[in-house]
């Protein structure tokens, strides 16, 4: 009879830590990729809002939506080149968690290079719709519609897409899954596998990475109906064919450089990789604008 009781309650704590867990991992990956409803109060971290404008930088701008159905929309601003002739048209995509407004560094330097620029908006950030991010699923839709979007702007060919983190994972997917074809890429910050992404952002956060690790990334694809396992970089990159820059930084505590390093071998076009030798997870330009300039100049180039 003893043996039974033991037996019942080592039965019972199994359960009761398999659904505490599993609470945790969907809890959590709720609450990592859901953002507070747009000017609502709800469940989720804050909304990454603008903090800054172009005009901020002294660029002249205009704010343009662009309509993803008739309750959706992609907010974007438009910096057109001073000169006659712009060199061509960079976009810009940002990272998890941010805003277009954090990309304004790098647009001033495109711009003083003589392109038109285009920063945008991810749904759920800024003043986009939605509350909501997939760490780069939904937002390889997001790229793809801005790209086909732009006849519509009046903005030229070369395009050369760039991207900082996510904005990176959304790129490359856009081009393995959707098909875009772009000039040029510059892929900032790139993450290579989404399960390794997740388990070293939890490291940061003081959350043990083994088990809860898997645990978000299968409950964030359950919630937002995708197999996050499979959400690779690293294999988007084999479909890539058009000249690639890969800029990391050597002290990412999210991003290991051996990672950027199986990215860039995947890559079987023109291609270069350039290491911040002091940088983290940052914007790269403001780590060490001339090592930042001198690469992409040489690259556009």
């Amino acid at each position: 009879m003893k043996f039974i009781i033991q037996e019942q309650l080592l039965f019972k704590t199994i359960i009761i830590s398999f659904l505490a867990v599993n609470g945790m991992g969907y809890g959590g990956s709720y609450l990592l990729t859901h953002y507070q409803s747009y000017r609502n109060i709800s469940f989720g971290i804050p909304r990454p809002e603008n903090y800054q404008s172009p005009a901020d930088f002294n660029l002249t701008y205009i704010s343009k939506r662009i309509p993803i159905n008739e309750a959706e929309w992609l907010d974007t601003w438009l910096i057109r080149a001073d000169h006659s002739n712009p060199l061509g048209t960079v976009i810009l995509f940002h990272g998890k968690g941010s805003t277009k407004s954090s990309l304004l560094a790098s647009a001033k330097e495109f711009h003083l290079l003589n392109y038109d620029t285009l920063l945008v908006d991810f749904r759920g950030a800024g003043d986009s719709s939605g509350n909501k991010t997939t760490i780069g699923v939904q937002e390889a839709e997001d790229v793809t519609l801005v790209v086909n979007y732009l006849p519509e702007l009046n903005l030229q060919k070369p395009v050369i897409l760039y991207g900082i983190s996510m904005g990176s994972a959304a790129i490359l997917r856009a081009i393995a899954q959707h098909n875009i074809q772009p000039d040029r890429i510059i892929l900032e910050l790139p993450f290579a596998r989404l399960l390794n992404a997740v388990k070293n952002r939890l490291k940061i956060y003081s959350i043990p990475p083994f088990i809860m690790g898997e645990l978000f990334v299968f409950w964030g694809g359950i919630q937002h109906g995708f197999n996050g396992f499979a959400h690779n970089p690293v294999d988007d990159a084999k479909v890539v064919n058009c000249p690639t820059l890969i800029l990391s930084g050597k002290r990412d505590p999210i991003v290991d450089i051996s990672e950027v390093e199986d990215l860039y071998h995947n890559l079987d076009i023109k291609k270069n990789m350039v290491i911040f030798p002091e940088a983290g997870h940052q914007l790269l330009v403001t780590a060490d604008k001339q090592l930042w300039l001198k690469n992409v100049r040489d690259f556009l180039n």
